[in-house]
């Protein structure tokens, strides 16, 4: 463009531009190529306004680690929300007292906002989010539990991991209380399923991967310790692991006095030579597990659907996606054998390998390797 606008001579640039519909910086940008013999790198990036982690690099992992910890799902599954009882400046004040950000560096308010929708926490409370209950040694669990996941994130070979079970789903034509755009025939009371599959999941928070079971019996303890061993070697391959962070919800099968949880653990400990510290959530919070937004994403994706076949229902496991990645997803046809329980004697033995926290025994207690 450049070499035809010198030909022309006097006026070419003009004439380029009203005649041939040529953009006039563009032909200056080329005359100056012309003459120097080196080319122009556009440089896109670095017009306009910069975002604020241009400055501040660490501040959206500062409002995660602020937020996170408090966020809880929609216990209906309605949603793939996260929601915060905190407001935006209440964030942003937190960021000041927490880290010790000064008040004339940090942005303002809308924009911190806009940072939590853009990690899709929502900054409102929600009535049917409220737990039933409330122990009085809530406060101080969720206080050490906190202290527990933070120092998990920044503390090298540290793996935090989530687990639960969800509940067990009939496969069949049954309607899931979804709406397809299909014309789908379902059946509107779950009578007589074809089969019924418990999920049991475990998921990074940090990374999101995620690892799905479907079950045909009962998630128990050896049910869960034998999940643990499975992804091991995947996990230590990828991951320098000294310690392993295991949040849970404290239910009937992997609780804190549960024995044959306690000494599968313990196995687990010594024969993989990591120390495992169990942090679990106080009764009536389990939403707070970040586990809990993965199922929350599961039932939102296959809403509307027919389960009518197991293949069908790992299908749609497989397909959805956390955080960009897509899980993974197994079928266990092993029996396991409910109710099994130890000795007396044998459970003094294993409590000599386990440290518990004063006050909170049931709910905080470590394995040395």
């Amino acid at each position: 463009m450049a070499g035809i606008v010198q030909l022309l001579g006097v006026g070419g640039q003009s004439f380029a531009e009203q005649v041939l519909g040529w953009c006039r910086p563009t032909i200056r940008k080329g005359l100056k190529e012309l003459v120097s013999g080196v080319d122009i790198v556009d440089r896109f990036k670095d017009r306009g306004r910069k975002p604020v982690e241009a400055s501040l690099p660490l501040l959206r992992d500062h409002i995660r680690l602020i937020v996170e910890p408090l966020g809880q799902t929609d216990p209906t599954f309605r949603s793939t929300r996260t929601y915060i009882p905190l407001t935006a400046s209440s964030v942003r004040q937190r960021l000041i007292t927490d880290f010790n950000y000064h008040s004339k560096e940090l942005p303002t308010v809308r924009t911190i906002s806009s940072k939590l929708r853009a990690l899709n926490f929502r900054p409102q409370k929600v009535a049917k989010c409220r737990p039933l209950k409330k122990i009085p040694e809530t406060d101080a669990i969720f206080k050490r539990l906190h202290q527990i996941n933070k120092e998990a994130i920044l503390e090298n070979g540290v793996l935090r991991i989530s687990i639960d079970s969800k509940a067990t789903v009939n496969v069949g034509l049954f309607s899931r209380g979804g709406k397809s755009r299909q014309i789908n025939k379902a059946y509107d009371h779950d009578f007589k399923p074809d089969e019924k599959l418990t999920p049991f999941g475990l998921l990074l928070p940090e990374t999101g991967e995620s690892f799905l079971w479907f079950s045909n019996n009962k998630v128990t303890a050896d049910f869960m310790a034998d999940r643990l061993e499975d992804i091991w070697l995947k996990l230590s391959a990828k991951y320098t692991i000294h310690t392993l962070v295991i949040n849970a919800d404290n239910g009937p099968e992997c609780s804190g006095i549960r024995k044959q949880w306690l000494k599968r653990l313990v196995a687990f400990s010594h024969e993989k030579k990591i120390d495992i510290q169990m942090a679990y959530y106080p009764p009536y919070h389990s939403k707070y597990n970040p586990v809990e937004r993965l199922w929350g994403v599961l039932e939102n994706h296959w809403r509307g659907e027919l389960l009518e076949t197991v293949q069908k229902t790992l299908g749609l496991a497989r397909s959805m996606t956390f955080k960009s990645i897509k899980p993974s997803v197994k079928l266990v046809r092993k029996i396991y054998k409910s109710g099994v329980t130890l000795t007396k004697q044998e459970m003094e033995k294993i409590e000599e390998n386990i440290s518990r926290e004063d006050g909170l025994e049931k709910w905080f207690f470590s394995i040395k390797a």
